[in-house]
């Protein structure tokens, strides 16, 4: 993302002494490994989800405009000033907004015309300030504001998403827009100064020498940064696979155990309340024989969602595997177990599943325990909870009972073996 791009494209005079040979040589160079970035770039773009390739894409579309760019400013003395530096320029303001819906697309925004405008603006004026009516001044300021309003698009594209994206990729590539955007504002400003004032300043050969460096690290810091920001990404797509259930989005029996175990240690410890619930789809061998899996699939869905609107923020819900689900419920003693199991029973009852234009009625069974001194462990919560959820299918399903932490008496174990 070379922000020495404005300068060179707004240079008119082939013999000035604000452009010394060793920089057309930088911007050689500068080409080179911005290609070499891009190549590498491409190579990856397989090895990437389907999701990050758009994204991917547009990012290499980007590097190699920006490459382009600066071959044309590496050969302009030996091309016609009044078409080459408006090719250059245009190549450079293509480049960076295609970097610019590049992070759009990663964070799911939608393309809108309006990112096209400063190219469209800039290249057009900068065809009239090189070749109509040519005026250094003009293509200076000119370039420094398309380049500004695409660079500051993408620093609040990336801001935009601190919220949701904690990744240290995420801050490096704000740094590296940053960073462009403070070498265009300083580009302008010099080069923007009466000649008099910038004779003071060393004529600004310091910044031509300067923008040459920057051209060549820019790219390189900034496509690195965008690949660390895919597999950051990645990595956390993996990681949510292997803690969520596959078909219901919830917690899975592992995610469950794990979380499930530190909160019942939790509540141990500082003598909280704590309920576990175990929840069964009631018939749900029936959906199955009669509509089939696909079918089985979606009611299982169906009361998955059904389950997390009933239940706070604060819960843990999750899915057991087959037709069980799981809630954790922090900080809730046996009653308002007891209205929270209910509440959960008549959301799922309440709201019928349609499938196929056909409504058919669900409910379920849920079995409560409250964690007693006794419980070491979730799995004793969750054996005591089972017991709960048995003598509430023996007791005709759709119903809420709860296992207050007695022993069953042997009629009631013979009704759970029965089941």
């Amino acid at each position: 993302m070379p922000p020495a791009g404005l300068l060179r494209a707004c240079r008119l005079d082939p013999t000035s002494s604000y452009l010394p040979m060793d920089a057309l040589t930088a911007f050689f160079l500068s080409a080179v490994m911005i290609m070499l970035n891009g190549a590498v770039l491409g190579l990856m773009h397989r090895d990437l989800p389907q999701s990050l390739q758009p994204s991917a894409f547009s990012w290499r579309v980007g590097t190699l405009l920006q490459a382009g760019g600066c071959v044309l400013l590496a050969v302009q003395r030996s091309l016609p000033t009044e078409w080459v530096l408006p090719l250059a320029h245009a190549m450079l303001l293509l480049g960076l907004t295609a970097y610019w819906r590049a992070l759009r697309q990663f964070y799911g925004f939608a393309d809108v015309v309006a990112i096209g405008l400063p190219f469209l603006l800039g290249s057009l004026g900068m065809v009239w300030l090189s070749a109509i009516d040519p005026s250094r001044t003009g293509r200076i300021l000119l370039a420094a504001a398309c380049w500004s309003v695409i660079v500051l698009g993408c620093i609040a594209t990336l801001a935009s998403e601190r919220a949701r994206d904690s990744a240290n990729s995420r801050r490096v590539l704000m740094g590296v827009f940053i960073a462009v955007v403070l070498a265009i504002a300083i580009s302008g400003l010099v080069f923007g100064l009466p000649g008099e004032i910038r004779a003071l300043l060393g004529n600004g050969g310091w910044i031509n020498l300067i923008a040459p460096v920057i051209a060549a690290i820019l790219p390189v810091v900034g496509t690195t940064a965008f690949l660390q920001l895919c597999s950051e990404r990645i990595r956390r797509q993996w990681e949510h696979a292997a803690s969520t259930d596959h078909l219901t989005g919830m917690a899975n029996r592992r995610t469950m155990a794990n979380a499930g175990e530190r909160r019942v240690q939790t509540a141990r410890q500082s003598a909280r309340e704590l309920t576990v619930a175990v929840i069964d789809i009631d018939h749900f061998k029936g959906v199955n024989d009669r509509f089939g899996h696909e079918v089985g699939d979606e009611a299982i869905k169906h009361v998955a969602a059904r389950i997390e609107e009933a239940c706070r923020d604060t819960d843990l819900c999750g899915r057991q595997g087959g037709e069980e689900f799981v809630v954790v419920f922090d900080g809730i003693d046996g009653e308002a177990g007891l209205a929270a199991g209910e509440r959960i029973r008549r959301a799922v009852e309440s709201q019928p599943f349609v499938i196929a234009q056909s409504r058919f009625q669900i409910t379920v069974s849920l079995g409560l325990a409250q964690l007693t001194a006794t419980d070491r462990s979730l799995d004793d919560l969750l054996r005591r909870a089972d017991r709960a959820l048995y003598l509430a299918k023996a007791g005709g399903r759709n119903r809420v009972e709860q296992d207050r932490g007695r022993e069953h008496d042997a009629g009631v174990e013979t009704k759970v073996a029965a089941h």
